[in-house]
């Protein structure tokens, strides 16, 4: 931008001479990516059909036009709203026509203008406007200004190549502090924003003083740049003679016994991996690889990948071992703090620590902890961890299908790290931690690999002395740590992989169980964690009764506690709300926090009529009782099974019938009865697929019960797996199906008689409520669980009961 005062070189005051007369209503020209001052030439590029338009008939007329910067620049059809309010009249000096169509104008500014309103958009913006003036201003002040302004400027112009010495001579020869101040602000190198704050700035003494702020600060920029720039020269001339003074320090530096950064890191590294005591397989591949690090320039890439392995050899606990805590007393006082029954886990348990009290170097072991949801598997572990004195570790492998989760990836990948189990090692920081393995039935499988077939290794006691993760590449001994993992089920265990560990059956609770574990365990918790006290809540037995009879159906204790923290969530508001009114929660009031009930005893939806028998059923979260629908209608011989029934469970249907079918002399059954009717056989739910051999026994009595028309007893449950000589083979699932019996509120249970030892695994509480009767072939269900006989109806009949 150059400057050239209207009136001659010498001219100090705007206006004195030649001055231009600006109307009050302008075209605008829209300016883009810079700012025109008062009194300053600047060439403009004009190719907007608006804006060639506008020159053209500011041309014709007064040349006289407003100049107005657009706030953003990439704007191609700017709108009112698009430009600044302040600008420039500008008159035009010059305009070239080029080839294109465009134009190449020369201006000059005239005054600063502010726009009031604009009157006119097409096919040009025009606008009212008034003239800002500039009076003169003097003084000391302003004289001091101008004069740092000068010599900051000289100092630009001496260290800035944009900056030519002509205008540093222009700019000494200027004695009107606005001019000056504009003149400056043009050629610095700042934002277009900035310079039009400068523009929108009138008072002149403010202008000056924002001008010599940027100045100031442009000024320190170009000497930094400077400063950098003839280091850098210095350093390419000085490199040999660097390069010998380097060599040099490093020989001071190791008389002094100093060493260099790099240096320090690898002796620090060389520290840690002496400290960390490895094996020598492990120390010897550390040490090479430090070796190697060693020769790495540390700006290489290579340089971090060596180093975090390194960090994490040295990081990993080969010989930090926890002491055991070895009395046994202890950990049974700690075992029945934190839950109550499970005798079998507690007993394996103290086992253990008998053993590792008789032997130190016994081996860890495996266990896995299988049962419905709820029932404590995990927060066993803990308390496992907190019995024995050893750090506690949980991974989930819930829906992990990537084989490199569990032995890492190897370092060729960028981003590689171990698996989860030496992170978990790491974590931990001691050897022998117990490392929980939840939700182990649910691992998947895919092209990435099988983590159940990594997983052989890590829990195979006669291998994971050396288990070897892709990423460390060395053994790490897992032989100290005690692996328990949890199952919902065992069937989606790879056989393989369930050989390996010690199944431990967590069953469900009954409701004594239950309601023992509220009181001692959930209710204490979860008032504590709702910040309440006995002062404000407390449950009846009754309620607690209620809770776990008619607001939850589990095996375990998880939903039982969500409706305990309801309730006590309710007490909570009341109390928040300044009632401090100790509450009674009892049945009368417990729908007034959990609703109206959601379950119903089963023992309402029996029935006294012939061909409905009641089955116990495993499940994989607990026990369940069944009820086997069987009638019959005119037809040809046909058997019609529904309820989804598995192939399993079809086949025992029929082996059923076929049995009957033998029978039916001893059971005055018509002969002709099967030529001339069908029978149809319904399990309820119908939306829930049901398999397995047990049902065969209760499917039997159902067929028995309405060829004779004799009903089953109400009171009577069973379930045995039968065969076509009549026999009845044990099945499994006592414990569950039992304990569903007793929820059910039966007390008559037919089991097969090699099921007999299944009874010790079942609390003599509930052995000595219930009456169990042991069978060995299946004519004996007939006359435990059939009433006595009634008269043969042979009208077509349908029984049907439904299932909660």
């Amino acid at each position: 931008m150059i400057f050239l005062p209207r009136g001659g070189a010498d001219r100090d005051e705007k206006g004195k001479d030649d001055k231009v007369v600006v109307p009050q209503e302008l075209p605008i020209l829209p300016l883009r990516g810079t700012v025109l001052y008062p009194d300053l030439i600047l060439p403009i590029m004009v190719g907007r059909k608006k804006s060639v338009k506008l020159v053209d008939d500011a041309m014709d007329s007064d040349r006289i036009i407003g100049v107005i910067t657009q706030k953003r620049s990439e704007i191609e059809d700017p709108r009112e709203s698009d430009l600044y309010s302040v600008g420039v009249a500008a008159l035009i000096l010059r305009m070239i026509r080029e080839l294109d169509g465009s134009q190449r104008v020369i201006v000059q500014g005239v005054s600063r203008i502010k726009v009031k309103e604009y009157i006119q958009r097409e096919p040009y913006f025009k606008a009212r406007s008034e003239v800002i003036e500039e009076g003169l201003v003097q003084g000391v002040e302003i004289e001091a200004l101008m004069m740092n302004l000068k010599n900051l400027f000289q100092r630009a112009v001496e260290l800035a190549p944009y900056l030519t010495s002509e205008l540093g001579t222009m700019v000494s020869n200027i004695k009107s502090p606005a001019i000056l101040a504009d003149l400056i602000a043009s050629n610095l190198n700042i934002s277009t924003t900035e310079k039009q704050g400068i523009l929108e700035t009138f008072d002149i003494r403010e202008r000056l003083t924002k001008v010599h702020l940027f100045l100031n600060k442009e000024v320190q920029v170009l000497e930094l740049g400077n400063k950098i720039q003839s280091q850098v020269k210095e350093d390419m001339d000085r490199t040999q003679r660097e390069y010998y003074l380097r060599e040099q320090l490093k020989a001071i530096k190791k008389e002094l016994g100093e060493l260099d950064e790099h240096s320090t890191e690898i002796k620090e590294l060389k520290d840690k991996i002496k400290k960390a005591k490895m094996p020598p397989e492990a120390l010897a591949a550390a040490e090479k690889e430090l070796d190697r690090l060693a020769k790495i320039p540390p700006a290489s890439a290579e340089y971090t990948v060596a180093r975090t392995y390194l960090d994490w050899l040295a990081e990993l606990p080969w010989s930090e071992t926890t002491e055991d805590n070895l009395d046994i007393d202890n950990a049974q006082k700690t075992l029945d703090e934190d839950h109550y029954d499970l005798e079998k886990v507690k007993k394996r348990i103290l086992e253990y620590l008998a053993v590792r009290k008789l032997k130190a170097d016994m081996k860890g072991p495996i266990l896995c902890f299988v049962g419905p949801p709820g029932v404590g598997k995990t927060s066993l572990g803990k308390s496992i961890a907190r019995t024995m004195g050893r750090k506690f570790i949980r991974i989930s492998l819930g829906g992990v299908r990537d084989e490199a989760e569990i032995r890492g990836h190897r370092r060729t990948y960028v981003g590689a790290l171990p698996g989860r189990i030496i992170q978990g090692i790491k974590k931990a920081g001691s050897n022998n931690p117990v490392f929980m393995l939840d939700e182990v039935d649910k691992i998947g499988m895919d092209f990435r690999g099988d983590p159940s077939s990594a997983l052989l290794e890590v829990l195979d006691p006669e291998q994971n002395f050396s288990f070897s993760d892709h990423y460390i590449d060395v053994p790490f001994d897992l032989q100290k740590v005690m692996f328990i993992t949890t199952a919902n089920v065992l069937d989606t265990i790879p056989p393989a992989l369930r050989d390996r560990m010690e199944t431990l059956e967590l069953p469900g609770y009954s409701e004594d169980q239950k309601m023992m574990i509220a009181k001692e365990f959930l209710i204490p918790k979860q008032i504590n964690e709702h910040g309440l006290s006995s002062d404000y809540i407390e449950f009846q037995d009754a309620a607690i009764q209620t809770i776990i009879s008619s607001y939850t159906r589990e095996a375990g204790v998880r939903n039982l506690e969500r409706e305990i923290a309801t309730t006590c969530r309710g007490v909570a508001k009341d109390v928040a709300r300044g009632i401090k009114e100790k509450v009674v929660i009892g049945p009368e009031n417990l729908n007034k926090f959990l609703g109206p009930v959601k379950y119903f005893p089963e023992v309402a939806e029996r029935t006294s009529d012939p061909g409905v028998a009641t089955g116990l059923a495993w499940t994989p979260t607990g026990g369940d009782i069944i009820f086997v629908e069987a009638t019959k209608m005119r037809g040809e011989k046909g058997l019609t099974l529904t309820g989804q029934l598995g192939d399993v469970m079809k086949e025992s249907a029929q082996a059923a019938l076929a049995y009957v079918r033998s029978k039916s002399k001893e059971l005055n059954i018509a002969e002709d009865f099967f030529e001339k009717n069908d029978i149809h056989i319904h399990v309820p739910a119908g939306a829930i697929p049901k398999d397995g051999p047990s049902a065969g026994i209760t499917m039997f009595v159902a067929l028995t019960s309405l060829l004779t028309n004799k009903p089953v007893r109400n009171d009577v449950a069973m379930t045995g797996e039968i065969t076509l000589r009549g026999l009845v083979l044990p099945v499994g699932g006592i414990k569950e199906k039992v304990l569903a019996g007793m929820r059910a509120g039966i007390r008559t249970i037919i089991l097969p008689k090699k099921n007999e030892k299944d009874l010790e695994e079942i609390p003599e509480h509930i052995r000595n409520q219930m009456n169990f009767k042991f069978i060995q072939r299946m004519d004996e269900a007939i006359e435990l669980a059939l009433k006595p006989t009634e008269p043969l109806s042979t009208e077509r009949e349908t029984f049907s009961v439904p299932v909660s």
